[in-house]
């Protein structure tokens, strides 16, 4: 087993030091996500490489341009509301884009093997992992627990701005939403060695957005466009 997980280890180390950025830069990259996300506000969608051709294409080995650390909420299909294709986006998706080891494992891969050049942390209005986070005092069930504890620094920022009379009681969640992705933004790009390593010699962008369950518009926030 041990003989095994070196030989694992090794060939991972070879595959990293070997892989290659993908030609989109970070800056393609966001616009590419806009456009593609103005098509489906405005009912004007092309839904590219869908086709049987690129399926087989895609079979042989994937390349994709961005990462994007999401919210597991069904309401928030990554391909359909950027307007992407098949092995356009890599997405590692948990309720309230928690991350744990998985995750991070997962999103190191894409970018240091697969060579993305961007990661996008894309929350979401009326979150339910970060409403329950919101109310953080009522116990839940079972591994709940995990997203409200993950989420709950981020709850407990904005209920100072509550209580301090800054934010109304209605904007409580969304707000929390969007402390809760700058949160999770400055996690990744300080995760060492990988991510914070890529953001430290500018081969990687991390930055955030929040998607409007109720106008299908993304908001890439702008305190996060810049390191």
């Amino acid at each position: 087993m041990k003989n095994a997980l070196f030989v694992f280890a090794l060939t991972l180390a070879v595959d990293l030091s070997a892989q290659t950025r993908n030609p989109i830069t970070a800056e393609q990259a966001l616009e590419r996500l806009k456009a593609g996300n103005k098509r489906f506000v405005e009912g004007k969608t092309i839904h590219p490489r869908q086709s049987p051709e690129r399926v087989r294409e895609v079979a042989k080995g994937q390349k994709p341009y961005a990462i994007i650390v999401g919210c597991a909420d069904s309401r928030v299909p990554n391909e359909i509301i950027f307007d992407e294709g098949l092995g356009d986006l890599f997405i590692v998706r948990t309720a309230g884009q928690v991350s744990a080891a998985a995750s991070f494992g997962s999103i190191e891969f894409a970018e240091a093997v697969l060579g993305a050049n961007l990661i996008v942390v894309l929350g979401h209005t009326e979150c339910g992992a970060v409403a329950a986070a919101c109310n953080y005092q009522k116990p839940v069930p079972g591994h709940i627990i995990t997203l409200v504890n993950a989420i709950k620094p981020a709850a407990m920022r904005v209920e100072q701005l509550l209580k301090a009379g800054q934010i109304k009681q209605e904007d409580f969640v969304n707000a929390t939403v969007r402390e809760n992705v700058r949160t999770q933004v400055e996690q990744l790009r300080t995760l060492e060695p990988i991510l914070a390593n890529a953001v430290r010699t500018g081969e990687v962008k991390i930055v955030g957005a929040v998607y409007n369950l109720a106008t299908g518009v993304v908001e890439f926030l702008p305190e996060t466009l810049n390191p």
